[in-house]
């Protein structure tokens, strides 16, 4: 396994509903590391930028609007194999369908309000750490 960074964001409902603690400590307890956080309210300009791969769906204008519907806690997860890791402590984006105890089947209210975001592979890490960390090398 080897050492990796990637983006998590706990998304404006689970802030909402004050679970920004609890989402953290399943990270933690699995062995992730926060090296980096904030707690922001983003911009449309920000989120059209950071889902600007669902620019041409359907969906993506009520993504955008969601995203900037409240504060949301951008953090640097590190740890071995983070990415697979976190993806594995998200539970799937359907809440229904999460197996019980991850994230989005604890936590998340549905498909679109589903909690957290964590990045999908290594360039994505890359490219959406850079967007919110641009300070970080």
């Amino acid at each position: 396994m080897t050492q990796e960074r990637t983006l998590s964001i706990i998304k404006p409902d689970a802030t909402a509903r004050n679970f920004v603690g609890k989402i953290l400590a399943h990270f933690e307890n699995a062995g992730l590391s926060i090296v980096a956080a904030k707690m922001v309210t983003l911009t449309p300009e920000q989120a059209g930028e950071f889902y600007a791969q669902h620019k041409e769906r359907p969906f993506f204008g009520e993504l955008v609007d969601y995203m900037v519907s409240g504060r949301v806690l951008i953090s640097i997860l590190e740890g071995n194999d983070a990415i697979n890791l976190n993806r594995t402590l998200m539970g799937a984006t359907d809440p229904k369908k999460a197996d019980p105890g991850t994230i989005r089947n604890l936590y998340a209210e549905s498909i679109a309000a589903n909690a957290v975001h964590g990045s999908d592979s290594p360039e994505a890490a890359a490219r959406e750490i850079k967007l919110f960390f641009p300070e970080l090398k």
